[in-house]
């Protein structure tokens, strides 16, 4: 049965739809199955997996609403292991329309229910809210990757996101977890991100990742090309960092018999 893992922080741009992306494609190179689902209405894991928005007959809006089987919204990525439950701008609505269902914060899970033995790891990207279908991921998820990115700023809002882990852990999800604070958009050059790393390093200590997500040209140009940054240039660092990331989640999770020294791609 696959680990169900969410990517979720209320704070926008601080890398949760880069990180979706390029993990789940990082893991399906390195032979797990993998399925991305996009829970956020800007559908940007969507359309940078390559996928175009218009032509999606199925979306997880379906899947969540009209009750339509999941097998039928998912879509299988250029990569070999990698699939997509795509979204949709509709998905906007969904919370209104989810108010008065039985058991609202249960109806993701339902939906992922129906096809967590498909595959290793199933990774939801959030949107950048603390709304209804983040709750539902929250509560469909075994655990959270908090993304934090290396800037000014980069501890505001946390507090808030963690309150609401802490309540969802207390009534809906008590088997979720917090999997790992993810440092984003570290630039080793600046005073401030150095900063940042060590400030995160003291509040949460070994709940952060070792692997840092550097700044790098090649990650912000690959979705334009609908690919993975592994797909659109797997030398650089980026597509680098994000192996290294793969290899540390399954260190973590004990899924892998290598070596910590050999662990980390150079």
């Amino acid at each position: 049965m696959a680990k169900v893992i969410a990517l979720a922080n209320q704070k926008g741009g601080v890398g949760k739809t880069t990180t979706a992306i390029n993990l789940a494609a990082s893991l399906a190179v390195l032979e797990y199955r993998v399925l991305v689902v996009d829970a956020d209405p800007q559908a940007n894991a969507t359309s940078g997996l390559g996928f175009d928005l218009n032509e999606i007959e199925y979306s997880i809006y379906e899947c969540i609403v009209d009750k339509v089987d999941t097998n039928k919204a998912v879509l299988k990525a250029e990569i070999e292991n990698l699939f997509l439950l795509p979204s949709h701008i509709d998905l906007v609505g969904a919370e209104i329309e989810m108010l008065n269902m039985p058991q609202r914060e249960y109806v993701l899970k339902e939906v992922l229910d129906s096809v967590r033995n498909d595959y290793d790891f199933v990774l939801i990207d959030c949107s950048p809210s603390l709304g209804l279908i983040t709750v539902n991921a929250l509560t469909a998820a075994d655990s959270v990757i908090i993304p934090v990115q290396c800037e000014y700023f980069a501890l505001e809002g946390l507090g808030k996101l963690l309150n609401t882990i802490k309540i969802i852990q207390g009534r809906l999800n008590p088997e979720l977890e917090i999997e790992g604070f993810l440092l984003t958009m570290y630039d080793s050059r600046l005073r401030l991100s150095n900063q940042v790393v060590e400030e995160v390093q003291t509040h949460f200590q070994d709940m952060v990742f070792e692997t840092l997500i550097t700044r790098n040209i090649k990650l912000s140009e690959a979705p334009s090309y609908g690919k993975a940054v592994v797909m659109y240039d797997a030398a650089s660092k980026g597509a680098l960092n994000y192996l290294n990331l793969a290899r540390e989640l399954l260190q973590k999770n004990n899924m892998t018999k290598m070596d910590n020294d050999k662990k980390v791609i150079d």
